[in-house]
């Protein structure tokens, strides 16, 4: 059985709202902290593949609002994942991964799927 992994900021609410819904829930993960784990070009890459620059970057967060105009036009993928690199909290929250399949966000309305993949 594959390993679900969680990514995000330790300190973000939804994250933490989400890791402590799995562990009442109790299913197992590991927690992918963006800030001390590893964070790559690659990884970046990988998430973005799956999920695509524009569910990725967040674009409603204080980071995005304190960037340049010069930075927030013209988005490309790769200006995308240059600037989730540089800034790890423009990336939305959290990201799901199982098997190589990954999910984003922690809506109330997706739990019992969630739950129901994550437990498959």
């Amino acid at each position: 059985m594959s390993v679900l992994v969680l990514y995000g900021i330790k300190n973000c609410d939804t994250v933490k709202k989400a890791r402590s819904w799995l562990d009442t829930a109790g299913i197992n993960y590991r927690f992918h902290d963006f800030r001390k784990d590893v964070f790559d070009a690659a990884l970046i890459s990988r998430l973005e593949e799956a999920l695509g620059y524009e569910a990725l970057l967040n674009t409603r967060g204080t980071t995005w609002r304190k960037l340049p105009d010069s930075d927030k036009t013209d988005i490309t993928r790769e200006k995308a994942n240059s600037l989730m690199l540089e800034h790890d909290a423009l990336i939305k929250r959290p990201v799901w991964e199982k098997a190589g399949d990954y999910r984003l966000g922690f809506a109330p309305k997706d739990q019992d799927d969630i739950k129901a993949w994550a437990q498959a």
